[in-house]
């Protein structure tokens, strides 16, 4: 049976790690705002941002996506797990998405290679954060019966 750890000693880095990467997205999602803004919404002119290409419609997705995981990891109490699990999935699939339709028509959100590398590795980040950030009383953090017996005996 899988074993997501609760309360782990890392936690911080790990929610530091979160914010920084809503940061990042925020960031891009601003200044691809002000580059890609007179393009149209779906525009391919190859405009870059960061080393990535990028277009209107995907700076604004970046830029609320990166603004609901830095106000997740604000709020805490779970919600910065959730919210990170289920965008981190997302930012997969569209990275999948655009890999796959990389050079057709169908790619309207005018990814580049280094776009979906850049937006895998801010999936991935976004999971790992979500594995690693949950808390919960000590009462179920899931330690086996005997260790929490222990305790108790050594603390009474």
């Amino acid at each position: 049976m899988a074993h997501i750890p609760v309360n782990h000693p890392l936690r911080p880095i790990y929610r530091a790690l979160g914010a920084l990467t809503g940061v990042y997205l925020i960031l891009f999602g601003i200044v691809g705002i002000i580059v890609t803004s007179g393009d149209g919404m779906f525009g391919n002119g190859g405009d870059r941002v960061l080393g990535q290409h990028a277009n209107l419609f995907w700076s604004i997705c970046s830029l609320l996506i990166g603004a609901i995981v830095v106000l997740s990891v604000v709020i805490g109490r779970n919600s910065d797990v959730e919210v990170a699990k289920y965008f981190g999935w997302g930012l997969l699939v569209v990275g999948s998405y655009a890999l796959a339709v990389i050079r057709t028509d169908a790619n309207f959100l005018d990814f580049s290679v280094s776009t979906v590398v850049v937006t895998y590795l801010v999936g991935t980040v976004l999971i790992m954060v979500s594995l690693y950030c949950k808390v919960a009383p000590a009462a179920q953090t899931g330690e086996p019966r005997q260790v929490r017996q222990a305790k108790a005996t050594q603390n009474a």
